[in-house]
């Protein structure tokens, strides 16, 4: 059993809470600006001193409305500046955020609401409040309701002019490094989803104990980020904190259509991101190039790119690939770079594994994309590659105050001031998810001589075929995905002669590949599936996954499916992780076929 354990670098604090966080930057850089607000072509500062005084008024909202220390707020909105105020100033008021997706359906509204024993429920626009209209009936606990795009948070503002400094002050103190900082729901890739308990020591002590390591990424010129990832989500949650306990200028974006628009204006120093995003900007940008009959370049450009940060990391980059690269650098990169704000120097990424070769594209683009590896159970990060320091390929060494191990089977598990405190009204699973203190993450990995952590598959997701051949799925289907036209891709074959792979086309990437390859850019989706030129280019995309693995591993069949796996449709996570066991089941009869070798009028299938 092979494990590493890095040392805390700042000394605990048991008593502190995330309100302190605040509190501590505001006193140390009270005009810092800390986030930038949408204002017609540009941003409206925010400072340190502005923000906390925002936090305390809106606080004082809540007491004046009734909201009572440990009291359960739900809250569903978009990514925005509100969703960030509001979290602070639920602190400050001694009260405990539940985020629900704000693409969650009516009964996952019903079930995050009601298993929290929610008192209220922050929502932000019409649409959310049709989709809580549905079950409020069902929620008779939840009394309060407010609705952001109403006005109804400064109108809280305005009534809690009253609420003395002192009470908000006492409140505020009130919760320990033990108690309850919020509920998070997980996404339910494996069923219904489990209410995790993270504390105020997962967010305190994280933070402070990252920040140390990442110095480079949240302490440079001042560092800034733009955040179009939901904060529901763990992930841009912890970095919404940590910037605040940084003095990192964050912005908001939630409409993707916008984002490059607001990279450019913003002028981000790092970003935020899950590998299918950069998949999308390294195909868009190929496809762009092909529109304007430069794809050979671009391609040219993009191999030169991968074998000169290949040589840098061999230690040697020869004479005429520098050359060479540097020429490209100047025709292709430094476009590519500007689209990103001209700034963006690192770029954190998580919830599924990056592909090799476009880690390497991105770093000689002169962006270090520092992967890391966490869960919702781990308040996010457990290990992130390190600035300077990064192995492109690995997820990184544990972040400070942490400690991981490979059991006997090959299952990562980890302890430290990252892991949760337990599953909400659910002791069993609790007991269930340790072993000897250790979290057990479901996850496959390994550790190398230094420590760094890589992924390699999920424990309940090893496909076990007919023969006895035990196949990671995720090696599979990150190979194909990196194909402009393949949007998604499951692979199956459980207790089958073979493994095969369901397949999805990338919509908007359809008709710009299909104009660039002399076929008809209006073709339909299905047609699109029949379609002889798709077919050889989904067949290259699976011989291009295939070539990394064993042929008792290789995906001998595929269909294209005439749909695409969406969060609205039940298939894909809010990070846009696939539901596994949801798609196996939903499409049992294709997969079926695929085994008896009967087409349907909607399957392509190539040997």
């Amino acid at each position: 059993m092979r494990e590493s354990v890095i040392p805390a670098l700042v000394p605990a604090d048991p008593a502190a809470n995330a309100t302190d966080l605040l509190i501590e930057r505001a006193a140390l850089t009270p005009d810092q600006v800390l986030f930038g607000i949408p204002e017609g072509d540009g941003w409206r500062d925010v400072t340190a001193a502005e923000f906390l005084a925002q936090v305390r008024a809106l606080a004082k909202g809540f007491v004046a409305a009734g909201v009572q220390p440990g009291d359960k707020i739900g809250i569903m909105s978009r990514t925005r500046y509100e969703w960030v105020l509001t979290d602070f100033a639920m602190w400050f008021a001694g009260g405990i955020l539940v985020p629900v997706y704000e693409t969650s359906s009516a009964a996952q509204i019903s079930w995050n609401l009601t298993d929290s024993g929610a008192t209220g429920v922050i929502l932000e626009d019409a649409r959310h409040s049709a989709a809580f209209d549905e079950v409020a009936a069902e929620l008779p606990a939840v009394q309060k309701v407010w609705h952001i795009d109403l006005g109804d948070l400064d109108k809280l503002v305005a009534a809690g002019g009253d609420v003395p400094d002192a009470e908000i002050e006492r409140r505020r103190a009130l919760a320990g490094g033990e108690d309850i900082a919020t509920l998070i729901y997980s996404s339910g890739t494996m069923g219904k989803p489990k209410g995790v308990v993270l504390t105020h020591s997962n967010f305190v002590e994280l933070s402070r104990n990252a920040s140390e390591m990442l110095g480079p990424v949240l302490n440079g010129e001042q560092a800034s980020t733009v955040l179009f990832i939901t904060i529901a989500h763990v992930f841009a949650r912890f970095i919404s904190v940590i910037s605040v306990h940084a003095g990192v200028r964050v912005g908001h974006q939630a409409d993707t259509g916008k984002l490059m628009e607001s990279l450019q204006s913003f002028h981000p120093t790092f970003l935020l991101m899950v590998p299918r995003v950069f998949e999308k900007v390294y195909n868009t940008a190929e496809q762009i190039a092909e529109s304007g009959g430069k794809g050979k370049i671009f391609r040219a450009a993009a191999d030169t790119a991968v074998a000169y940060s290949e040589a840098k990391d061999a230690g040697k980059v020869p004479f005429f690939l520098n050359l060479k690269f540097k020429l490209f650098d100047r025709l292709v990169f430094s476009t590519l770079r500007a689209k990103m704000g001209g700034r963006v120097r690192y770029a954190v990424s998580g919830s599924a594994p990056l592909s090799t070769r476009l880690g390497h594209f991105f770093a000689a683009l002169g962006v270090e994309i520092l992967e890391g590896y966490g869960l919702t159970e781990t308040t996010a990060p457990v290990s992130v590659n390190l600035p300077g320091a990064f192995k492109i390929g690995t997820v990184g060494p544990a972040l400070p105050g942490n400690a991981i191990r490979i059991a006997d089977d090959g299952e990562i598990e980890v302890k430290g001031v990252c892991v949760f405190k337990e599953y909400w009204n659910n002791a069993a699973l609790t007991a269930e998810s340790f072993h000897d203190g250790w979290f057990k993450t479901g996850d496959l990995g390994a550790l190398d001589e230094d420590g760094y952590l890589s992924i390699t598959g999920r424990k309940k997701e090893i496909i076990v075929t007919a023969g006895g051949k035990n196949v990671a799925p995720a090696v599979l289907e990150d190979g194909a995905r990196s194909n402009p036209l393949i949007d998604q891709i499951v692979v199956v074959g459980e207790q089958r002669p073979f493994i095969a792979a369901l397949i999805t086309l990338d919509r908007e990437m359809l008709p710009v590949w299909l104009k660039n390859n002399g076929q008809d850019e209006h073709m339909s989706l299905e047609a699109a599936t029949q379609n002889p030129a798709v077919l050889a280019e989904v067949q290259k995309a699976v011989d291009h996954a295939n070539s990394t693995v064993s042929r008792a591993e290789s995906i001998r069949k595929f269909v294209i499916l005439p749909t695409s796996w969406t969060e609205a449709s039940g298939h894909l996570t809010p990070k846009l992780s696939i539901k596994r066991a949801v798609i196996v089941k939903d499409f049992a009869n294709e997969i079926d076929a695929l085994y008896s070798g009967v087409p349907t009028q909607s399957m392509s299938l190539q040997g």
